[in-house]
Order: C-alpha cells, then structure tokens, then sequence
C-alpha cells in the first residue's frame, strides 16, 4: 500500500512537469506530418501519463471550487453548458434521419432513381442510394453518443431506485457523489483506454495497441501512415466506418466531462443545502409544461 501511495504522488508531481512540457512543445506531438509526433499524440492519448495529468487537473479545480464555491459553479455550468450545446445541435440528426429516408424512399421506388449526386462546391459527390441507406446508421450513432451527455444533464436518463427516492437531500447528494466517483468515472476511462487505440488501429498503419510501450510506439513511428478505413458491409454501402469509432471517442470525453460536472454539482447543493437544488440548471422543457422539479416530486412520490 505504501508503495502504491508513492506511485501516486510522485505520478502527481510528474503530471505538472509533463504537461508543462507538452504545452511548451506542441511539434513534438501535434506535428502530424511528422511520424514520430503522431505517434507521440497516439501513445500519450491513452498513457499512464495522460491520465495524472487528466487526474491531477481534477484535483486542482476542485481544490480551487473548495475554496471559493463560485468559482465551482461555473466550472459546473461551463460543462452543462458545453454538454447541452453539442446535444442540441446533434438531436437535429434525427430530423435529417427522417427526411433522408423519406427521400430515398421516394428516389428509388416512384422515381427509381439509383444514386444521389450533390456538388454545392464545385466538388460533384456521387453515391449509390445503398450508400445513403447505410449512412442513415452514421445519424443514429450521432444522437447516441453526443446526446448522452445533454440527455444525463437534462434528466433524461432511466433511473432505478432502491432507497434514493426516500432519503433526504444531503445523503442523496452523497449517493450522487459516490456514484460519480466510483461508478461513472471509471467505466468511461476504461471505455476511453480501449476505444482511444480501438479508433486509431481504423486509421493508420502499422496498428498500435494498448500494450505497446513507448519505444515500441517509436519504432512504428518510422513506418507509420494514414490507412484510413474505407471498407463497407455491401460493394456499393457507406464506406466511412472509422467515424463511428470517432464517436466512441468523443461519447466517452464528454461523459467523463459530465461526470466530473455531476461531482462538482452535487457537492455543490450538499455543501449549500436543499435550496440550491438544481442551481442554474439549464434544463429544456416544452411550453406550459409543468417544471422538472414539479415532475421529479411526483415520480418520487409515486415510487415511495
């Protein structure tokens, strides 16, 4: 135990210098014409280092909102804010999903029209309506992954509760908390870990691995170019795959971000008491409706 405390701190302290270090030298690892700064981008975005420099940045802003409570609530409101920005633009991909299919629908059964050509630019896009029908996943997968984040501010999650709904403001502040920190956490660096390599074996050759270490990583360096994958399920399917794994990239970001924000939200209204409860929460709601609190009191009191 006591060697693993060291390990931490001393992770600690060398986060400060790494990322010191990275900031004052950008060539070195976002200079991707260079194959040994990809490569660098490539084995810290998924590193031990990486994650004390992410760790340590936590501790810190929180230390920071400890001490002056107000400046917490807008590292709070910065992150619901970003998290509720994103999911608003992206939920139009429903939208577009629907209109898109009706026109493929109409093209190929009434007109039998058997491919789309768009060129607003000069640039003449021409793709199978098959194409267009896969693509129609790509929508599905935009609303998933960059609406979870907006969803979890706004309320929308499904929620099972054994003894939340019964228990007073403070200790559900501390189940909130707890279940950040040890629950949410975790499960979206870990799913970080594995999609972070997941996502760049689709996009350059020779693959790289979690295992690799950094001297092998630069021996992949002398040989490293862009693959990126173009393979579809059909001969004439959507052929962009490697966005879907972006996705589960940026899904996983903007999860932790939001996990950190719930934290921070939590202790926040444990610290302030029941009056703060859902303080500058910018949640939507449709016209007339009753408000989410109101809503939020009648399911509790409905599962008590």
């Amino acid at each position: 135990m006591f060697d693993f405390i060291v390990w931490v701190i001393s992770n600690i302290g060398l986060s400060i210098y790494n990322f010191a270090f990275a900031i004052t030298n950008p060539s070195l690892w976002l200079d991707w014409t260079n194959g040994e700064a990809l490569m660098r981008f490539i084995y810290f975005g998924g590193s031990i280092e990486f994650f004390f420099v992410f760790f340590t940045a936590f501790l810190i802003l929180t230390a920071v909102g400890v001490w002056r409570n107000s400046i917490l609530w807008l590292f709070v409101r910065g992150l619901e804010g970003f998290a509720n920005g994103v999911g608003r633009i992206a939920c139009w991909a429903g939208l577009l999903m629907v209109l898109q299919q009706i026109l493929i629908v109409f093209l190929q059964r009434i007109f039998l029209v058997s491919e789309i050509s768009l060129g607003p630019f000069g640039y003449i896009f021409t793709r199978d309506l098959s194409w267009y029908s896969e693509e129609l996943k790509l929508y599905n997968a935009l609303i998933v992954c960059l609406c979870c984040a907006y969803t979890f501010v706004q309320g929308g999650h499904v929620r099972v509760d054994l003894v939340y709904a019964v228990v007073n403001h403070r200790k559900k502040r501390v189940i909130d908390m707890c279940g950040s920190l040890i629950l949410m956490l975790p499960a979206m660096i870990l799913t970080w870990m594995y999609s972070w390599y997941f996502m760049w074996r689709h996009l350059i050759t020779p693959k790289v691995a979690a295992s690799d270490g950094f001297d092998r990583a630069m021996m992949k360096a002398r040989a490293v170019r862009w693959n990126v994958e173009t393979v579809g399920f059909s001969p004439n399917g959507f052929d962009a795959y490697f966005l879907f794994k972006v996705l589960i990239v940026a899904f996983c970001g903007m999860m932790i971000l939001q996990a950190i924000a719930f934290f921070w939200r939590s202790y926040l209204e444990f610290v302030e008491g029941e009056a703060s409860a859902n303080k500058y929460l910018d949640r939507d709601s449709l016209g007339g409706d009753p408000t989410d609190e109101t809503a939020e009191h009648l399911v509790e009191v409905k599962s008590h």
